[in-house]
């Protein structure tokens, strides 16, 4: 791994809408006192006049957004995520999900990863926070190549999107010629006969590596990468169900309404299947290097092995 290129998610929002920026004047940038974090800085330096910061002020901030959507702008409205889903969740429900407006929501430091800034900046709620709102779209990239793709698709369509990025470096794992993001389309990384791994964001890539070690032990583990939770790719999870007989959801966020639920709720309508969520087990995170926590809380490569081979069994 250590030959393999990792760049943070949150780096990639920066330079995709540097490269948006040029290509559409109508494209606005707005942050919350978290320019640096958040990477938007790096538009800012390239187009200062279409870089506005809010301050602390995460609920005027999408307030300011609704406001600019509805005169014609595309703004991309960023903090962490804590901060974006969590502080402003009125403001995104009531002036840019209820009128259905063209805000595109960039929270970076997104799950439990965020490291050393401890559990109150861990967000690992947002994803169910944002799945309640109608209308709402919800990526979730893995990587580099991935994060890019999903800032362009998020321009292009036209209503809400909540785009989720991290700040830790992950490895780049999408960087294959024939790498096509649809979005509310997932993607079959590796296929398999005797479970299946649904995986996203930071997660996907542990789930590869996990799905390894199951070969070894010879246990075929398909392996799918969901970077849209909203809407869901239903078709590809019945699917996959249907295939393995088993299914393994993976994420780094709260078991209770992210990723693991929303399988779990369209393969105990249309699909009924033996299945388990691995995530944030409804807790609170810690204060802590990144990877240690990553490791702690049973989200690396390791642990996904140890728990999706006691389940295969």
């Amino acid at each position: 791994m250590a030959d393999v290129k990792k760049i943070a998610t949150r780096e990639s929002y920066g330079n995709a809408l540097v490269e948006l920026g040029k290509k559409y004047d109508n494209l606005v940038v707005l942050d919350a006192d978290l320019a640096g974090a958040t990477k938007t800085s790096i538009f800012q330096k390239a187009f200062p006049q279409r870089h506005i910061d809010c301050g602390i002020a995460e609920a005027n901030m999408m307030g300011v957004a609704a406001g600019l959507a509805a005169s014609g702008k595309v703004p991309f409205a960023s903090s962490f995520a804590m901060f974006a889903a969590g502080r402003a969740f009125e403001q995104i429900r009531n002036s840019v999900g209820y009128p259905h407006l063209n805000v595109k929501i960039g929270a970076t430091h997104a799950g439990i990863s965020v490291g050393e800034d401890g559990a109150t900046h861990q967000c690992n709620e947002d994803i169910a926070l944002m799945r309640t709102i109608p209308g709402m779209v919800i990526l979730n990239p893995a990587d580099d190549v991935e994060a890019r793709a999903a800032v362009e698709a998020a321009f292009h369509y036209n209503g809400p999107v909540y785009l989720r990025f991290g700040r830790l470096a992950v490895p780049v794992i999408n960087d294959k010629p024939d790498y096509k993001f649809e979005m509310g389309k997932g993607i079959v990384l590796k296929e398999g006969t005797d479970v299946t791994i649904i995986a996203t964001g930071l997660c996907v890539n542990n789930a590869l590596e996990a799905a390894a070690m199951l070969e070894a032990d010879g246990i075929s583990a398909q392996v799918i990468n969901i970077h849209t939770i909203k809407p869901l790719d239903e078709e590809l999870v019945i699917s996959a169900a249907q295939k393995t007989g088993k299914v393994v959801t993976a994420e780094e966020h709260s078991v209770i309404g992210g990723l693991g639920s929303a399988v779990a709720e369209v393969l105990s309508e249309k699909c009924p299947t033996k299945m388990m969520r691995i995530g944030i087990n409804d807790c609170y995170g810690e204060s802590g290097p990144a990877l240690k926590l990553i490791e702690k809380y049973g989200l690396d490569a390791k642990s996904i092995y140890e728990k999706v081979k006691a389940f295969t069994k």
